[in-house]
């Protein structure tokens, strides 16, 4: 079995592996939709703007969202870095059943090669929709 220990001081967090060879191929990753818990607005989270210039992008997923208070958007939920060091991007494909949310994450360009804090943030992003939300369900997406 091998052991992976990760540091984050004073703190050390042990995970156990499996018995799995390293030459072991893995599982191709989960592309499917997931559907997050829709929530009420929260008190405070850190709000970021859509930024499509985000460079580096990769997959990101958010277990909850809410309602804009007129449903022409959906917020999503998710755990990021600061807006300063840290972009997102989201696509939204919609249905007359469902709305689907890609939502991406990066670096903005004017954080490149910057030095960040790593700090986690809970984040929120305002995604508008083409119509009203309605009773359509809201899906993540990668």
């Amino acid at each position: 079995m091998r052991l992976v220990v990760m540091a984050v001081l004073p703190f050390a967090l042990l995970v156990g592996c499996g018995d799995r060879g390293l030459d072991t191929p893995r599982a191709a990753a989960d592309t499917s939709a997931a559907t997050p818990t829709e929530v009420a607005l929260p008190a405070s989270s850190v709000v970021f703007e859509d930024d499509a210039r985000i460079l580096d992008s990769r997959p990101m997923t958010f277990d909850s969202w809410s309602r804009s208070p007129d449903g022409t958007a959906v917020i999503v939920h998710f755990t990021s870095g600061t807006p300063q060091c840290h972009g997102v991007h989201a696509t939204v494909r919609e249905t007359d059943d469902a709305v689907a949310v890609a939502l991406r994450g990066g670096t903005p360009p004017e954080a490149a090669g910057k030095t960040c804090i790593l700090i986690a943030v809970q984040g929120s992003l305002a995604v508008p929709l083409a119509t009203p939300l309605g009773d359509r369900r809201v899906l993540s997406v990668s």
